[in-house]
């Protein structure tokens, strides 16, 4: 019999889908508009620890991969990326949004999730966290990331969805029920100002159905997997029972994979700021403009 001396295992530790993992996040979901940073720090480390497993399944190591982060805003997502040794560039239509710390990101690019201002097939991994109920267009939003995906490499996209107990944002929780533009409107009642997640303007009602349906539709992308984000693992199977998987799974995890032997073309590419020359300088040249 032969032994081998133990690998000194210098990885972060595996990614845990169990309920004191979902009790973490609930907890720091709570301090989302006193302590942003807390939050947004918590749940950025989370995510990247489950895009790490979705992508050693499959073969692909975050050190080294070029991850687009569309709607990432101000950074926190790109920022553990890249802690993770990602190439991560961050891309969001609101500079205002991206300069919420006080800089803009490093490496960031002003550009519309619904027309990606980047190649087709030249990321490793295309990310995106709870942006999609912000467009106007989810699917347009979700064929964009596809596309600048290479074959064999993964969209990871999550968001929440409208009839989940905070679909209506700071508008909640519940209220959205009676109506979005009702939630709206009691908000402002209430505090004195408007929303800053308006329905119909910078929120939109997205279904888990909706999503699913257009996820089996693409012959080029399978999928790897469609769970409750935040749930423990033993949670998942809400996603497969209709109407209850609209209320109970808060918010929607898709991981893609695009198909080997998928086109590769060079897609069209959109004008953005100047300083996309600087911030695609790191990333494969057929990201470049």
């Amino acid at each position: 019999m032969t032994t081998s001396t133990p690998r000194l295992d210098r990885s972060p530790p595996a990614f845990r889908a169990d309920l004191a993992r979902s009790i973490r996040l609930f907890r720091a979901f709570g301090k989302e508009q006193t302590d942003p940073d807390l939050f947004y720090g918590t749940l950025a480390d989370d995510t990247v620890a489950q895009l790490r497993g979705y992508a050693e399944r499959v073969g692909l190591g975050l050190a080294g991969a070029t991850v687009l982060d569309v709607g990432g805003g101000m950074g926190y997502f790109s920022d553990a990326l890249r802690a993770s040794g990602a190439r991560a560039v961050c891309v969001d239509v609101d500079a205002g949004e991206m300069a919420g710390r006080g800089d803009m990101p490093p490496g960031a690019v002003l550009g519309s999730a619904l027309a990606l201002p980047f190649a087709t097939g030249c990321v490793d991994i295309c990310f995106s966290s709870n942006v999609l109920e912000h467009v106007s267009e989810p699917e347009q939003m979700a064929d964009e990331m596809v596309r600048v995906t290479r074959p064999g490499g993964l969209v990871y996209l999550s968001f929440t969805n409208w009839l989940s107990p905070h679909g209506g944002h700071e508008t909640g929780p519940w209220w959205h029920y009676l109506g979005g533009h009702y939630a709206a409107r009691r908000y402002e009642r209430r505090l004195g100002r408007r929303p800053k997640n308006r329905y119909g303007d910078t929120l939109f009602a997205v279904s888990v159905a909706q999503v699913l349906r257009w996820a089996r539709s693409r012959s080029d992308a399978e999928i790897l997997t469609a769970t409750p984000r935040y749930h423990p693992r033993w949670a998942s199977w809400v996603v497969a029972v209709p109407g209850l998987r609209e209320v109970m799974t808060w918010n929607l995890l898709l991981i893609l994979r695009k198909r080997a032997g998928t086109s590769a073309r060079r897609g069209r590419l959109v004008r953005t700021v100047a300083n996309q020359t600087a911030a695609t300088a790191s990333m494969p040249r057929t990201c470049g403009a």
